[in-house]
């Protein structure tokens, strides 16, 4: 409850907040990705969008929680937890399950418009250059399993709604290779997300209350 309690403060300061709590350095940014963001021969990325470098599409469903810091204007680096599941139709109406799960760091750069030469044409968003790497599998029962090093980059805009909540989309390429029964899986993914960004100090004021 407690859990629910804070992300609900944190979403209604990022509604209210009139600091500057975006891309600058020593701040925050929290948030989470739909879809488990680790790349399987099934599946990967938003709901099951996969561009075919594997056989086979499916159905994912999965979320992503990040959390990162500032280390200076425009750059994030900080960590990613993945969790997923898939379930598929095989032979004899026989149904495979597989779990998919991480801990990866990521780093992010955002450009801001001048950099890009867009002038005002985007005046509430910024695309920015997203990377990550780390520990990551996907095991399905009774079938082929893949657990090992994961790695992801790829371009993706950031919508600010305000000065502090921001929805993302993204393209990236992920691939998993490691011990198991499949030794590679790749595939390209559509990924949403949503991301606070705060102060360090809002951050703490906010845990405060609880």
């Amino acid at each position: 409850m407690k859990r629910v309690l804070l992300l609900s403060t944190l979403m209604i300061l990022g509604f209210t907040a009139t600091s500057h709590a975006q891309l600058q350095e020593g701040n925050i940014m929290l948030g989470a990705d739909l879809g488990s963001g680790v790349t399987t021969t099934p599946t990967n990325g938003l709901f099951g969008f996969n561009l075919g470098l594997d056989e086979d599409s499916g159905y994912n469903i999965g979320l992503s929680p990040k959390m990162g810091y500032f280390l200076n204007d425009d750059f994030v680096l900080g960590g990613i937890l993945n969790l997923g599941y898939y379930n598929a139709a095989g032979d004899d109406d026989e149904t495979s399950n597989t779990f998919i799960y991480g801990i990866q760091a990521f780093t992010r750069y955002y450009l801001t418009p001048e950099d890009v030469d867009l002038g005002d044409e985007v005046p509430a968003g910024q695309f920015f250059i997203e990377t990550n790497a780390g520990l990551a599998g996907t095991n399905i029962e009774g079938g082929e399993t893949t657990n090992g090093f994961a790695f992801g980059f790829g371009p993706g805009y950031s919508l600010f709604l305000n000065e502090n909540i921001a929805l993302d989309a993204s393209v990236k390429y992920s691939g998993l290779t490691g011990a198991g029964s499949d030794s590679y899986t790749h595939s390209l993914g559509i990924n949403l997300g949503i991301q606070i960004f705060l102060s360090k100090g809002e951050a703490e004021d906010t845990v405060d209350q609880f």
